[in-house]
């Protein structure tokens, strides 16, 4: 089994996933924040791989990637990073990443770099199921999830795809647009998530815009999961102690547990 399908085997626990740009405000900072993360009780961390032209990406995770370039960062880090805090944390580690940093690298050696270095899952914004088909067959050679996403917009024909295709759990957008804090949660989000719940059992884990308890609370209502990065980032830059960090974690995951 690969560890991020077990998160999702006790349907009463909602997971909490956690993004953080690889070498973003520097590489000790990203070796720093995972244990706290892990403790204060994330289920799964994102480690992004900072690229040039992060489509997917708000201003907050754009600046973050653009001064991890600036430090340094490349890919070979961050398999290098991963690799450390796998030996650190006992919860699953995913590459959220673009596809170009993969082609460069070699689908096959980078799946084989990923297993080496305790990475269990790729999350590619852009990526489309349709051209995933020789990833997806490296993955698997490695025992890696694919994980797919799908926006408000997906057509019914996309969703079934990404249903049938789609490793660990499925990443909803729950809005059109770009990573970022919001202020409220779109108000077509249940039914978002009703309409590809018919199309399939897998998990679903929901992201983009959530900042707040309170939003993360009605996201575990009617989702499996929980997914939270801009904010992360901003607590990351505002302490660098990074107490803020566990601390707003803890919150969340006593705003999920009791929602």
């Amino acid at each position: 089994m690969n560890p991020i399908d077990a998160i999702f085997t006790n349907k009463q626990h909602k997971a909490l996933i956690s993004y953080v740009t690889v070498g973003y405000p520097s590489i000790e900072a990203t070796l720093k924040v995972a244990p706290i993360l892990a403790e204060a009780g994330c289920d799964l961390i994102e480690l992004g791989i900072p690229f040039s032209d992060p489509l997917a990406d708000g201003a907050t995770i754009q600046n973050a990637s653009f001064h991890a370039l600036q430090n340094g960062i490349t890919v070979k880090t961050c398999l290098e990073t991963a690799q450390k805090l796998s030996k650190q944390v006992k919860i699953p580690l995913v590459f959220m990443t673009y596809l170009n940093p993969i082609l460069q690298y070699g689908f096959d050696a980078f799946c084989k770099a990923c297993e080496v270095s305790g990475v269990s899952g790729l999350i590619i914004p852009d990526l489309p199921p349709e051209e995933g088909e020789e990833l997806e067959a490296a993955a698997h050679k490695h025992n890696i999830n694919v994980i797919y996403l799908l926006a408000p917009t997906s057509t019914e024909q996309r969703i079934n795809t990404v249903a049938g295709r789609a490793g660990g759990f499925i990443y909803l957008v729950s809005v059109t647009g770009v990573t970022g804090t919001r202020t409220a949660l779109p108000p077509d989000l249940k039914d978002f998530v009703t309409r590809v719940r018919k199309a399939t059992d897998k998990p679903l884990c929901v992201g983009f815009g959530i900042s707040i308890p309170e939003q993360a609370a009605e996201v575990a209502q009617i989702a499996d999961g929980v997914i939270i990065g801009s904010r992360i980032i901003r607590l990351m830059e505002e302490d660098s102690s990074l107490n803020g960090v566990g601390r707003f974690i803890r919150e969340v995951r006593a705003a999920i547990d009791n929602h």
